[in-house]
């Protein structure tokens, strides 16, 4: 039974790289704008107007990433005659070494600067500016690269860099020698 799992996850692995693939091939064509070293998890969702997205170098997008070029609510308002020219378009840019973390939505018009993280499951609804740390619903900011940078370097997770290369080894290492610690429990704010 083990081996038929191992099978079924390598097929959907296999096809998901085949539909990601075709997924940025067909908004390439369509017009998005990709720099070099793009990684994407997942398949993308680059909405119906890729040729209003540009991506800079060295992005990565994680999985479920949503790109959202126009506002589909004009659907309503188009049916009200004072609001029947109403509608929403916007290009989206994001710069260069920047993370947009799981579950993302980038909406019309914002661009994003270089050297930046999006946390998983924001709605980006406003520009974010260069070396700079943004999550949230709505994105709100929440420090400088800088600053995370050195969050890292203080909870840094020590083993050897050579297992980089070595995907089981690092697993087995991690598994193995993590700690068991856990980030401490926020105490409720009280009420006024």
């Amino acid at each position: 039974m083990l081996i038929l799992y191992k099978i079924i996850l390598k097929i959907a692995s296999i096809w998901q790289n085949i539909l990601k693939k075709a997924t940025i091939e067909a908004a390439k064509n369509r017009g998005l704008k990709i720099g070099e070293n793009l990684y994407v998890q997942g398949v993308p969702n680059f909405g119906s107007e890729p040729f209003l997205i540009e991506i800079g170098n060295h992005v990565t997008l994680a999985e479920g990433v949503s790109f959202i070029n126009h506002g589909g609510d004009a659907r309503v308002t188009k049916r009200i005659e004072k609001y029947k020219d109403g509608r929403n378009f916007g290009r989206i840019k994001i710069g260069n070494n920047t993370f947009i973390g799981k579950g993302t939505i980038l909406m019309p018009g914002i661009s994003i600067g270089n050297n930046c993280i999006i946390g998983s499951l924001s709605v980006v609804n406003s520009s974010v500016p260069d070396n700079s740390v943004y999550a949230g619903t709505p994105v709100k900011f929440i420090c400088t690269i800088d600053e995370y940078g050195e969050r890292l370097l203080k909870n840094n997770v020590m083993y050897p860099r050579e297992l980089e290369q070595n995907r089981k080894a690092l697993e087995d290492y991690l598994q193995k020698n993590l700690p068991h610690t856990y980030k401490p429990v926020k105490q409720p704010t009280p009420l006024p």
